[in-house]
């Protein structure tokens, strides 16, 4: 399969209560389509991530910024 990005080697972190793991992240378009070990894959942009923590997917839902929306409905600062 070729990507448009691999994240390598960064330590996964995705929320599941289970301890990191070293892996890669395989996105294509707007979405990750791959974590596991993706060596010799094809990528247009490949981040080396060894030694940093990648959370694929993860959003922050807890922020206090819900006064924003009084100003900007659509929520920009909730995606940013």
């Amino acid at each position: 399969m070729i990507f448009d990005i691999i994240i390598s080697g960064g330590n996964i972190v995705d929320g599941s209560n289970i301890p990191a793991f070293k892996s890669d992240v395989g996105i294509k378009g707007d979405r990750i389509t791959a974590i596991g070990d993706l060596t010799g894959a094809e990528s247009g942009e490949n981040i080396d991530a060894n030694g940093l923590v990648v959370s694929p997917g993860f959003i922050d839902i807890h922020t206090h910024s819900d006064f924003t929306l009084l100003v900007n409905g659509a929520a920009e600062s909730q995606v940013h």
